[in-house]
């Protein structure tokens, strides 16, 4: 027996269209640099038949899935303390270590947290006036 079935006009070319879409979506994936490179990407193809009692005619779904490979983790660092009215706060370390001073992509003197500080701001934090 031979069977006339095209998987790309499979459905009116839905199941072939879907397919493509999310080969799309792999090379995409494979193309982002924020993603593993050596990790597998995978398209999943599952065709399910369910004939009827007469064995004559068959309900056909297909369902393609992928998988691909997560984004890297992003890790920054914060810093915690706590008001004079005993509120805690928080923010990202931007300076490399607690209470140092560092020039901001601006060239400008700025906190550990990347907030730019005045001459006299800067002049208080090294005990001057």
């Amino acid at each position: 027996m031979k069977t006339n079935i095209d998987i790309g006009t499979l459905a009116n070319g839905a199941v072939g269209e879907r397919i493509n879409l999310e080969l799309q979506k792999v090379a995409e994936n494979v193309q982002d640099p924020n993603t593993d490179w050596k990790k597998a990407r995978k398209v999943t193809i599952t065709i399910t038949l369910k004939p009827d009692e007469e064995r004559e005619i068959a309900l056909v779904s297909a369902d393609i899935k992928t998988t691909l490979a997560p984004a890297h983790g992003i890790a920054t660092k914060l810093i915690f303390g706590m008001e004079k009215d005993g509120n805690v706060v928080a923010a990202e370390l931007a300076s490399g270590m607690k209470n140092q001073m560092m020039i901001d992509n601006d060239g400008d003197l700025a906190d550990d947290k990347g907030q730019k500080v005045s001459y006299l701001e800067r002049k208080q934090a090294q005990g001057g006036k």
